[in-house]
């Protein structure tokens, strides 16, 4: 089971594709100049600056975090996306150009990381928990496998494995090896990239390495710190005992996501790219379990993960508070990559439906509309005085930035963005697997031939896909995902009702030929959605959605004090198309200020007032694109 690949994928007018075109356009050149720090009073990036030099061909000292490398390996990964689709031999210069200084800058025994470079040489591989070098190596080989899967040109691809060359002598249980492993998860995934293209043994070998490796005996990262004279990272806190790091016990012992969301779900990644092509079950099994405790109980309504600011990390079951979340967008960007993975190992409905989710609501609510301001934190409520005034909301930004000194997001989510054709469709043997809706024509290699098919929809915003086979083969079998808000839909083969088999959220159709007409209309009602009762910040609230996007209430145009508002769940919901969307409007309830004094804050002898009103709903990823103001999810239901 595989994705079919972004070649073979050729996207048509859409909501993607014009994402697609967001990143090319806007995001990508956006991004270029901020690595070299070129936009006006942005937070400078120096990744560019130290990267020259690290090549010696400036002096300057090291600037930034000490993971900033990644910052440039995820734009060369987004930008390498981009040339599939759009080739542009000015960006491809541009890609080039960060190749030759990395060559340039690399050691003879293949280190490349400029800020041990630029720093103390001596101290490498001394501090895996804190220090990123293998994080960094995981981004800067994901981009070097993406940019020669698209071009076919090996020199990026050359000095990451010889970089991977000394990570594995340096690595391993072999006497003289250390037994260490990622601070932050990242390069497991990576290696499995590389191995797909090497199929060189060693490669996925040491991706098991480091996964089995986690957590074993008193934990390395102890012994590091040791060693340095440190203490303990986080020894006082909730994430003690190397929890923060998923570095508590041995992962196929761990059923409970904690610590750094990021981190965790990088690390469920590369965990479920070693199950697969290993066939380890037993991982696998570990992996369902943490996929169900992430999307069943940790998981807000719009995709985003990472309930709490202190330590960007998970908390615990129903934990979901909408005003102080975290909701970093790398999270949940982190957790559709988990889904891609999981539907490779399985194709099973549930993971297409959270790539919805969070395609549409959590992960593209981290840019504005022209790609070039971004939300690190994604919450569920914002009043702007309580980001300004209280400090357990500061980290709720009631704007996008133009960059951030940690910059991980922007070029996060340009990378998964201009993949998403390659996420569309699956093939195994002679089936081929819709999982995500978007006009286009695939070309989908499968056991008994080609299959090429075209697509036409607008979705989101309508649930009609019609699909027509292009050229087909004896045997081909095709499967809709049929995603879990549907209540009714219509399927329709030739335009009559074909014999169709339901089986694990995917609609099976058989006897298929060429120049079939396929019409799979998905109904999609606004729907008033409750949170499970445990939890508590969602007591008596209800949220819109339609289809698999999220509303929110917006102070532009509802006015302040969004929580006085009230909805019923049988309100007559009314859909009108503004902001280039489809935007939902409904009589409401809004509690009135009628007989109360300023400074009366409360009183025993006051009935509630309210008054009519309509309320007015905007998807929520385009939040605060009409300047500052309250912004608000979840609403209180009328009795």
């Amino acid at each position: 089971m595989d994705f079919v690949k972004i070649k073979n994928v050729h996207m048509k007018p859409s909501f993607l594709s014009d994402l697609m075109d967001k990143v090319a356009d806007g995001m990508i050149p956006y991004q270029w100049q901020a690595l070299n720090d070129l936009v006006p009073d942005a937070a400078p990036s120096y990744c560019m600056r130290n990267l020259r030099a690290a090549a010696g061909e400036i002096k300057a000292p090291h600037g930034g975090c000490v993971f900033q490398d990644s910052d440039l390996a995820k734009w060369i990964e987004a930008a390498s996306y981009t040339l599939a689709w759009k080739p542009d031999p000015k960006l491809e210069e541009e890609i080039n150009e960060a190749v030759r200084l990395m060559e340039k800058a690399q050691l003879p025994d293949g280190y490349l990381n400029t800020y041990y470079q630029l720093t103390d040489i001596t101290k490498r591989f001394t501090n895996l928990r804190d220090h990123h070098e293998l994080y960094c190596a995981g981004h800067l080989l994901e981009a070097a496998c993406a940019y020669y899967e698209v071009t076919g040109k090996r020199r990026f691809l050359d000095v990451m494995e010889r970089y991977v060359d000394l990570i594995d002598r340096t690595f391993g249980s072999e006497d003289g090896k250390l037994p260490g492993y990622p601070g932050h998860e990242e390069i497991e995934l990576a290696l499995v990239k590389l191995y797909s293209i090497t199929q060189n043994e060693k490669h996925l070998k040491l991706a098991k390495f480091f996964i089995d490796q986690r957590g074993q005996g008193e934990g390395y990262f102890n012994e590091e710190a040791v060693r340095r004279g440190e203490s303990t990272a986080w020894d006082r806190s909730v994430y003690s005992g190397n929890r923060y790091y998923q570095a508590h016990t041995p992962v196929r012992q761990q059923n409970k996501a904690l610590g750094h969301a990021v981190r965790q779900l990088y690390l469920l990644c590369g965990m479920a790219d070693v199950a697969r092509e290993t066939q380890d079950e037993a991982l696998l099994k570990v992996c369902r379990e943490m996929w169900k405790d992430v999307t069943r109980r940790q998981m807000y309504i719009t995709g985003a993960v990472g309930q709490s600011a202190y330590g960007e990390a998970f908390t615990f079951d129903y934990d979901l508070p909408n005003d102080s979340v975290y909701g970093e967008t790398c999270a949940s960007i982190a957790l559709f990559f988990f889904a891609l993975r999981m539907m490779k190992a399985k194709p099973l409905g549930e993971y297409g439906d959270i790539c919805d989710t969070l395609l549409y609501n959590g992960t593209i609510s981290g840019m504005n509309e022209s790609g070039d301001r971004f939300f690190y934190v994604n919450p569920l409520e914002c009043v702007p005085e309580r980001s300004e005034k209280s400090q357990p909301h500061r980290h709720i930004r009631p704007s996008r930035q133009k960059w951030f000194g940690c910059a991980c997001c922007p070029p996060n989510l340009a990378r998964m963005i201009a993949n998403l054709p390659a996420c569309l469709f699956l093939h195994e043997g002679s089936t081929a697997y819709m999982n995500l809706f978007s006009s286009c024509e695939a070309e989908i290699p499968l056991e008994g031939g080609c299959v090429r098919l075209a697509c036409e929809t607008k979705y989101p915003w309508d649930g009609k896909i019609a699909l027509r086979i292009k050229e087909s083969f004896p045997g081909f079998r095709l499967a809709l995902r049929l995603p879990r808000w549907v209540k009714t839909y219509e399927l329709t083969v030739n335009g009559k009702t074909p014999e169709t088999v339901m089986d694990e959220g995917f609609v099976y159709l058989e006897g298929l030929a060429s120049g079939d007409e396929i019409v799979y209309d998905l109904h999609m009602p606004v729907q008033a959605v409750s949170a499970h009762p445990r939890v508590t910040q969602d007591a008596g609230l209800i949220a819109v959605r339609r289809g698999p996007v999220v509303y929110c209430l917006e102070e532009a145009d509802n006015g302040k004090n969004l929580s006085a508002l009230a909805l019923s769940r049988q309100a007559e919901f009314r859909c009108e198309e503004r902001m280039g969307a489809v935007c939902i409007s409904a009589p409401a309830k809004r509690l009135s200020e009628e007989g109360w004094d300023e400074y009366e804050l409360y009183a025993s002898d006051r009935v509630p007032v309210y008054e009519d009103v309509t309320a007015r709903f905007i998807p929520y990823y385009l939040w605060n694109n009409r300047g500052e103001g309250e912004m608000r999810v979840w609403v209180r239901a009328l009795s």
